[in-house]
């Protein structure tokens, strides 16, 4: 049975097994572990690579004297297993997350399931007591991402959506400078996004490349990216027109195989995946692809993937501004740029773009680099930011301190906020709530809705959050 129709039929049988981001009224959310002399009682559901590198052993390893696991669960049991030893836990590990939160009474659940099933452990959670952290994209529509709100709403609870490309210092630094005006009121701003042919094509291999899983990568990976635009230009999104289209992966391929251990054409296949030269991979998915029948290195030309992997839309924000953005999956490089046109002059900056001048990048290997937690890393060099006024001879060059590992250095920040915040400061409004979440998933909703009805969407169709020139403090 394929991974898509398997989690369909799983799923609806018990339903007390993934992990979804909770939206909330509250416009901020501080961080969901308060000071308190008790450890914080800590519990994740969805224990994939995501889950366990990111939210599990980092977290254990460095907050070991704040926060405790006290349950893990998945729907694959030897996947959970194999994550509880990977993390070095001695909890208890569950196939039911109504018996876990029933037996283990976490305080905080961590969800970090397929984002198709975010609202259903994040509104169990809530409705248990238990505030939440929840992964990116809080959720995939608009009716889930009601239900979030609506929960939060009742519980009174604390939900935190994980925006760890926030915290970076490069990304903190744009938002300083717009914050103090540095080159007046902002317009229009162009955002590029480019997925190299290595990461980008490894959405294509897993369950990310169905709508009905992911939302599509409007939703699941560029929500990341109208995160920073929300919070940098400190505004919420009134509507979007978009356009995209499959004209590389899925259907397109020459040839294809049900996933490239098995398959005939690998020294055809440009995109051929050795997946046994990951132990660790190896470990969490291959061995353990016998009880949901889950192939972490899927075809990237399976006939039946169905998201887009060209994508450009235009947002129109509250306050007036213009956003066109775009987001390319098979770039033989991995970067991105943007440009913030204000009334007095304009704001660049850009990561890892060739003609830039960055440094040669091993691209097979960037993504795994950037993933990579690292809690004592030291920046080894600068990223630029480059400011230039109206009717200036030449430009300033801003340099940022850079971080190659956990995303630009957001990771470590991220964490240190929610598990280590002694005071529960959010500088600069920077831990991300449900308001956050919402917003970020309503313009990938809205993309692909545009899409589909071939249509301008107006974000205000879709829930009853109200888009506001200033986002409330």
């Amino acid at each position: 049975m394929k991974r898509r129709n398997f989690l369909q039929t799983s799923f609806a049988a018990t339903t007390g097994l993934a992990l979804t981001n909770p939206l909330k009224a509250a416009e901020t959310t501080p961080s969901v572990l308060s000071p308190l002399n008790a450890k914080k009682r800590l519990a994740m559901v969805g224990t994939g690579h995501r889950g366990t590198g990111f939210w599990g052993k980092p977290v254990k390893d460095n907050f070991g004297d704040m926060i405790e696991f006290v349950g893990l669960c998945d729907l694959n049991p030897g996947r959970v297993e194999t994550a509880k030893q990977f993390m070095g836990l001695s909890c208890p590990t569950f196939t039911n997350f109504d018996k876990m939160l029933k037996e283990v009474k976490p305080d905080t659940v961590i969800v970090t399931t397929v984002d198709n099933t975010h609202d259903i452990f994040i509104v169990k959670a809530l409705e248990a007591g238990c505030d939440v952290i929840t992964e990116k994209p809080m959720t995939t529509d608009e009716d889930k991402c009601q239900r979030i709100l609506d929960a939060e709403r009742r519980a009174g609870k604390k939900v935190t959506v994980g925006f760890n490309y926030r915290h970076s210092p490069h990304m903190r630094k744009v938002r300083e400078l717009l914050e103090a005006n540095r080159v007046g009121k902002i317009t229009s701003v162009d955002f590029h996004w480019y997925l190299n042919v290595y990461h980008g094509a490894d959405y294509f291999r897993r369950w990310h490349a169905y709508k009905a899983k992911g939302g599509s990568l409007w939703v699941h990976k560029a929500s990341h990216h109208f995160d920073l635009l929300n919070w940098w230009l400190d505004s919420d999104p009134v509507e979007v027109t978009a356009f995209g289209q499959l004209e590389n992966y899925g259907k397109n391929g020459a040839f294809r195989g049900l996933n490239c251990r098995s398959c005939e054409y690998k020294t055809d296949c440009k995109f051929h995946l050795d997946i046994t030269k990951d132990k660790w991979l190896s470990d969490l998915y291959i061995k353990n692809q016998q009880h949901d029948g889950y192939f972490r290195d899927g075809c990237v030309f399976r006939e039946d993937i169905d998201i887009y992997d060209k994508m450009s839309a235009q947002i129109l924000y509250a306050n007036g501004i213009t956003v066109n953005y775009s987001l390319t999956t098979y770039s033989p490089y991995e970067g991105w740029r943007i440009a913030f046109n204000g009334m007095n002059g304009r704001l660049e900056t850009w990561q890892d773009i060739p003609y830039q001048k960055a440094p040669e990048v091993d691209q097979a290997n960037r993504h795994a680099a950037e993933m990579t937690q690292n809690k004592d890393e030291k920046p080894e060099s600068y990223d630029e930011i480059f400011v230039m006024d109206n009717f200036a001879k030449k430009g300033e060059t801003i340099p940022v301190p850079k971080f190659k590992g956990g995303h630009g250095g957001g990771d470590s920040r991220l964490h240190e906020l929610i598990f280590r915040n002694p005071t529960n400061e959010n500088p600069l409004r920077i831990l991300a709530g449900t308001r956050d979440g919402a917003f970020s998933s309503l313009i990938g909703i809205a993309a692909r809705k545009s899409i589909e009805q071939k249509r301008a969407v107006k974000i205000s169709e879709l829930t009853d959050l109200k888009p506001m020139a200033k986002r409330p403090i």
